[in-house]
């Protein structure tokens, strides 16, 4: 999918995000801005400025704190509106049909 964190090439630059997709990311994860912020090293005041629009972070900043998010399951998606959602972790593909066995159940 064009424009998205799924299927993108690699080394493709992403998606800039939006302070709403960052307050979102974090209320799906369950942060605060101060747990954002403490994961990527920055002060809190970076976080709530941000994502209430105030100032001009750099674009690395946002992608610091886009990377954090993304780490923890975020996916940031454009298409056809900008918005955010989970991906399951540590949950990968499951048992294929084929490979399905009593030992399975244990």
């Amino acid at each position: 999918m064009v424009g998205s964190d799924e299927g993108g090439q690699s080394g493709a630059v992403g998606l800039p995000m939006s302070p709403a997709q960052s307050r979102a990311a974090r209320g799906l994860l369950g942060w605060s801005e101060a747990e954002l912020a403490r994961k990527v090293g920055f002060e809190e005041r970076v976080v709530r400025d941000f994502e209430a629009g105030h100032g001009d972070p750099s674009p690395g900043r946002i992608e610091a704190l886009r990377s954090a998010l993304m780490a923890a399951g975020a996916v940031f998606t454009d298409s056809p509106y900008p918005g955010v959602r989970l991906e399951p972790q540590g949950q990968g593909e499951g048992t294929r049909l084929g490979d399905l066995t009593t030992e399975n159940d244990r």
